[in-house]
């Protein structure tokens, strides 16, 4: 069982210092949120710049909202980083559902599931070297496998959970212990049906903060801010883990329900969280 760390949104000039900090424990992979209309980092921008401040840990988009974006550019800043950061790079991918995010990007928001694969097929296409089209080149650079970065599908619609099959490697569950099981059966289920070898990669995302009262009082308010929309805000800040004991209860279930990696996301900015996560899963 692998555990990584979902980064805080609020201050992206903290990240840094999460960065290096998770780089030198016991954590996988690095995780960064999406939005457009929200004060929060661009996450291919900001994970560029951790990249370059570590040096083993994965870098990991839960989920980038691809139709926001246009593909073909998409394709090349996820080669480059992928490229520089020596194929550390993990591009989870999603449609999104606010419509803020598709008004400010030009995009439609009832078209954006045939979109996301309109654009995953060309990406792939761009990231074997073929070129755009009849009367257009290839566009580099080349990323470390010709596939294209791991790509793994965030959701919860059975277009998104199918997508993984079609189209992914892995599977990015923000879902509790109590339901996330099902979801996993599914996934794995349509896998076996599409004729893929082997078992998709389940990444796991739950919430949690450790520390003073400050701290999670911290966490909760700028969780609640991103989760806003959904009208269950406060039902999803209820659910945040606060203490040790927590975070590892729902690991060991995760690990029961055959997730190959835990992300903990800390909305709060206070980065000895980092170490405090360390040592409850030592």
């Amino acid at each position: 069982m692998h555990i990584g760390i979902g980064l805080p949104i609020s201050t992206p000039t903290v990240l840094l210092d999460w960065a290096r900090r998770a780089d030198s424990g016991p954590f996988s992979t690095l995780g960064l949120l999406d939005r457009l209309v929200f004060d929060n980092p661009e996450p291919l921008v900001a994970l560029g710049i951790l990249a370059g401040a570590t040096s083993r840990i994965k870098l990991q988009t839960e989920v980038l909202i691809a139709p926001l974006r246009e593909p073909s550019l998409l394709a090349k800043q996820a080669a480059t980083l992928d490229l520089m950061s020596g194929g550390r790079f993990v591009l989870g991918l999603g449609v999104g559902g606010r419509e803020d995010d598709h008004e400010a990007s030009g995009t439609e928001l009832r078209t954006r599931g045939r979109r996301l694969d309109e654009q995953i097929v060309l990406m792939r296409q761009l990231w074997a070297g073929e070129p755009f089209s009849a009367d257009c080149g290839p566009i580099g650079p080349a990323p470390t496998r010709p596939e294209g970065p791991e790509l793994l599908f965030g959701g919860f619609q059975p277009a998104a959970l199918e997508r993984v099959a079609r189209y992914g490697g892995g599977f990015l569950a923000a879902a509790a212990p109590s339901w996330a099981g099902g979801l996993f059966d599914t996934v794995r289920t349509q896998w076996t049906e599409h004729g893929r070898p082997g078992q998709p990669r389940i990444v796991a995302q739950v919430n949690a903060a450790l520390g003073s009262q400050d701290v999670i009082d911290d966490a909760r308010a700028s969780m609640g801010g991103y989760y806003e929309f959904s009208g269950r805000a406060a039902h999803m800040v209820d659910a945040m883990l606060t203490t040790p004991d927590q975070i590892r209860t729902a690991i060991k279930q995760f690990e029961e329900l055959g997730a190959d990696e835990v992300m903990l996301y800390c909305y709060g900015r206070d980065a000895d969280q980092v170490d405090r996560i360390a040592d409850a899963i030592s």
